[in-house]
């Protein structure tokens, strides 16, 4: 008799736990809180991206959609060791040794990727994002290198297909609201008033981020002002009915995923968008330009490494400044660098001919003090060396606090703009001990019978920030985990 395993969720977490117990033989049930239209979780916000370690060119051609592409002669993707990737983590744990979980996540990456692409779920190169046109050669920087075809919403139509193919069922509109529990085993899922009995139940739900009280309850007044960027149904509920079952909370609940967003974006990343133009909303070129607060000063070091490693944390920084919101300020220099998120239809910004100007269209900033700045910033750029965003340039500034490392060039060619930004929250880092297979583990330390968890409900997986593309990646690996142990 094959086994009946539930899952609750439809993001890329959710589905690769589905398409995993369907290979082993599993009848396997997806209870999606959200109707057809915002089923996918968070997944259907992101840009498709997935970090993983790989040694060469040849190890991703058999991931690829498109492997006759002609741009793939001119193209240097270089490689993204397993090292490499531990070393990236490690930056962001604040003196921490990896985890567990990240050891699992650096190690089971590439054969994730792998597994994925053996399902017919293909990839394409962020030619657009991730790499520059340097002597003839696309050149790949960042360590991050192929996003699924059509980005988010590509990654989950593929994966929701390979579930359909193999069996599995979807049912939506269909919130699970508590845990079946018999003689300390997860036995089932209330769905209302419904009981769906079940061998396995596998909790992919996702964090907190939607849910205002639980971000101040977890992380502090800073992020109830935080815009939400992905699905309003992340409201914490694997969590509730996980800690009410007896689970170890694990992970660091005051961290998460953020990111400069549009200031004046709606809740949710705009919902009355197709899924593809939400992400739209982000705003990661800062690294081109700087970043003023309300009293027009600089607060970061925008150029202190790639974008991929610093953005989660900026959108952090963005919120600890007075109003809670900068301003991103560019020359005509970069424009045509910027990514087309700043040229997105709701894009918010303002112009001017002149820094004076600028500044004073610059609402809710002591235009003084940010013409300031901006002198201070321009008297301080080294011209010596060459601006290269393919690199880790060292084109940075001499005696400026805080300094910018690399990418610095004068602001000094109009016409100028300027976009308004404030702090964005992805998703949450803090949730839930787990198993080499996917189990839950209790307060005291043992599994708690028939319950699994995957993607945003694992703990330990990030702290302090986060590498770029990450996310999706550590969704998969232990997606694929839960389901293989439930099955």
């Amino acid at each position: 008799m094959p086994k009946s395993v539930i899952v609750v969720g439809t993001g890329n977490a959710a589905l690769c736990a589905a398409i995993a117990a369907l290979e082993k033989g599993a009848q396997v049930t997806l209870l999606e809180k959200a109707d057809t239209a915002l089923a996918g979780g968070n997944t259907k916000y992101t840009a498709g991206a997935m970090r993983f370690a790989y040694d060469g060119s040849d190890e991703l051609m058999p991931l690829l959609r498109d492997p006759e592409d002609s741009r793939l002669a001119r193209t240097d993707f270089g490689s993204y060791t397993t090292k490499k990737f531990g070393e990236d983590l490690l930056g962001f744990n604040d003196g921490r040794a990896l985890s567990q979980e990240q050891q699992a996540l650096i190690e089971k990456s590439g054969e994730t990727m792998r597994w994925l692409a053996s399902h017919d779920v293909k990839f394409e190169p962020i030619y657009s994002r991730q790499s520059f046109e340097k002597d003839g050669q696309h050149v790949f920087w960042g360590g991050l290198t192929l996003a699924a075809e059509n980005e988010g919403v590509g990654l989950f139509d593929m994966e929701l297909a390979a579930v359909e193919r193999m069996g599995g069922k979807v049912r939506y509109n269909a919130a699970v609201t508590g845990l079946v529990i018999e003689d300390g085993r997860v036995v089932g899922v209330q769905v209302g008033d419904e009981e769906i009995l079940a061998d396995a139940v596998i909790l992919a739900s996702g964090g907190f981020e939607a849910n205002e009280e639980m971000r101040v309850e977890r992380m502090g007044t800073d992020w109830k002002a935080a815009k939400v960027r992905g699905t309003p149904h992340n409201t914490g509920d694997g969590l509730r009915m996980a800690i009410a079952a007896g689970a170890m909370e694990y992970g660091l609940y005051s961290g998460c995923h953020a990111t400069p967003m549009d200031l004046h974006m709606a809740d949710f990343g705009g919902l009355d968008l197709p899924p593809s133009e939400r992400k739209n909303y982000r705003k990661i070129s800062y690294f081109l330009g700087v970043m003023l607060n309300a009293n027009g000063a600089r607060f970061v070091d925008e150029g202190a490494n790639f974008r991929n490693y610093t953005y989660a944390q900026f959108g952090g920084e963005i919120l600890r400044q007075p109003g809670q919101f900068a301003w991103q300020v560019f020359d005509s220099k970069v424009f045509d660098l910027l990514y087309g998120e700043y040229r997105f239809h709701d894009a918010h910004f303002v112009e001017a001919d002149t820094l004076e100007e600028l500044t004073q269209l610059m609402e809710g900033v002591d235009a003084g003090a940010a013409l300031t700045t901006l002198t201070k910033y321009n008297n301080a750029v080294n011209d010596n060396v060459a601006f290269d965003p393919t690199v880790l340039d060292g084109k940075g500034t001499n005696g400026l606090t805080p300094p910018k490392s690399h990418w610095a060039q004068k602001i000094e060619t109009g016409p100028f703009r300027a976009y308004p930004v404030t702090g964005g929250i992805t998703f949450t880092y803090g949730g839930l001990k787990v198993d080499a297979s996917g189990k839950v583990l209790g307060t005291d330390g043992n599994a708690i019978p028939g319950l699994f968890a995957c993607g945003e409900l694992v703990g330990g997986v990030f702290f302090a920030g986060y590498p770029g593309g990450s996310g999706l990646t550590s969704g998969a690996v232990f997606g694929r985990r839960a389901g293989y142990g439930a099955a």
